[in-house]
């Protein structure tokens, strides 16, 4: 059998779907397709010959997704006022500005 799954103390993080995660490693030369990955039922990630690139590439992949910044708001003190300029129609601006 060329292919052993390895376990962690630890445990891996499970996949943004929540599925359980395992590490295998495929016990071949690189060459011959060989190497560790990190797979669950929806998802793996590729082979690599080292295993805590596969570990990080998993990690990546599975981040949790991050929030929106929150969008600066002006203080309840400002006042906003509109400007003339936007407000006139285009006929007035290209004859020569404010009446």
């Amino acid at each position: 059998m060329t292919q052993k799954q390895i376990s962690h103390p630890e445990g891996l993080p499970n996949c943004a779907a929540g599925h359980r995660a395992r590490h295998i490693h495929d016990e071949r030369r690189a060459s011959a397709g060989g190497g560790h990955l990190v797979e669950c039922c929806c998802r793996s990630t590729s082979k690599k010959a080292d295993a805590d690139a596969a570990l990080a590439e998993w990690r990546r992949i599975n981040r949790p997704a991050r929030s929106p910044r929150a969008v600066p708001t002006a203080p309840g003190n400002v006042l906003q006022f509109k400007l003339g300029l936007a407000e006139q129609p285009a006929a007035k601006r290209v004859q020569g500005g404010l009446p």
